[in-house]
């Protein structure tokens, strides 16, 4: 039980690559893009899970490049400010506690950095069959020759391929929240310092704040459907679906929709829970958004992918410790893995559900994110 394949260089998969590594394993990980993503939303490591970070040996990078916001603003339909606060935001929760806001991609940038010398990266290649022999599983790849690995790890996000090689196709297991998400990086044009505004009009409206010193700024455009049944690799399918549902908005949503078809880092998805009755099936395992997403609604899908990691990767270590065969090893791990997160799973995907079309309570959060113990026996 040596040799592990990780499916997908997100958050999730390179804690994992670190932690496995780590034990003494032969973490190998396979990413479809080709090179590490750009863009994305700004996101939370809160809780437990900055324990992880700091554990991780990343905890000191992620607080230096932490967003710096100073407030908020809401906005009527016109652009009008109605509300501001200066103690929260709606992205990034209070600015008085310990969590730390920051943008996916320097989160991802500085796992790269833990895991590039000793874990195989792939990049450009990405996993098409999976098949579990005495020996291990045999792993069939799009571009590469095909290995056998004594594990297989699908960290490979909401539409998880391992997922549906392995347990079935994705309709089985996701639930639909009723709203969409759009995201993208454009020009600060606004020239907002360290300060984000939210506008909302009727079923849509979108989130807006600077980074990169203030130099660009991340566009959130959200709005409520019914599944749109739309296909998630079309990219310019989910560019018209978003521009649809926004085209009768005012103030400045047409320049903005005229940034987004042209946003090279344009990412559209449905906000959406991942429910399954295990995780994990012989040698192949699921884990953060694969197996458990929680939606970018409940604000703690990192946290959940960083704690997962780090409990999967312990109790495969403490297995390999064992006294049992090696089909005996991987299962005792993979179930003591799913009988820890599950409760913390259940608990933050519950707080998606508490407000829709806003946050959920602070009491809520700060009772999800420490809803389990690290050191767990």
């Amino acid at each position: 039980m040596k040799t592990v394949l990780i499916s997908g260089a997100g958050v999730a998969g390179l804690t994992l690559a670190h932690w496995l590594h780590h034990y003494g394993f032969e973490p190998t990980v396979v990413e479809k893009a080709a090179a590490p993503r750009p863009g994305g939303q700004a996101v939370d490591v809160r809780g437990v899970a900055l324990d992880v970070a700091d554990r991780t040996g990343i905890g000191s990078a992620i607080r230096t490049v932490r967003t710096r916001m100073r407030g908020m603003s809401l906005l009527d339909p016109d652009g009008n400010e109605i509300h501001r606060s200066t103690e929260e935001t709606f992205s990034g929760g209070r600015l008085d506690n310990d969590d730390i806001e920051l943008l996916r991609e320097d989160l991802t940038d500085i796992l790269y950095g833990r895991t590039r010398a000793g874990v195989e990266l792939v990049h450009g290649d990405s996993v098409t069959a999976l098949t579990e022999r005495t020996n291990g599983v045999h792993v069939t790849f799009e571009r590469g020759a095909p290995r056998v690995f004594d594990l297989v790890i699908g960290a490979d996000g909401l539409h998880s391929r391992v997922r549906e090689l392995v347990f079935g196709e994705e309709s089985w297991f996701l639930h639909h929240l009723g709203t969409y998400l759009a995201i993208f990086g454009m020009e600060n044009f606004l020239e907002l310092t360290d300060w984000q505004v939210w506008l909302q009009d009727g079923t849509a409206g979108y989130g807006i704040y600077p980074v990169r010193a203030n130099t660009e700024i991340r566009v959130m455009l959200g709005f409520e459907s019914a599944p749109l049944g739309h296909d998630h690799r079309d990219i310019e399918q989910q560019r018209r679906l978003t521009a649809d549902a926004f085209a009768a908005l005012r103030w400045e949503t047409p320049r903005l929709l005229k940034a987004m078809a042209e946003a090279p880092d344009f990412y559209f998805d449905s906000m959406a829970h991942v429910r399954m009755g295990s995780w994990s099936k012989g040698r192949v395992a699921l884990l953060g958004d694969a197996g458990y997403c929680a939606s970018p609604l409940s604000g703690q899908g990192t946290s959940l992918a960083l704690v997962g990691a780090y409990i999967l990767a312990y109790e495969l270590s403490r297995a390999a410790e064992g006294a049992q065969g090696p089909a005996g090893r991987h299962g005792a791990a993979f179930a003591r893995y799913e009988e820890r997160m599950r409760p913390f799973v259940e608990i933050n995907q519950a707080i998606a559900l508490e407000n829709p079309g806003g946050p959920a309570s602070e009491e809520s959060v700060d009772r999800a994110k420490n809803a389990i113990s690290l050191d767990d026996a």
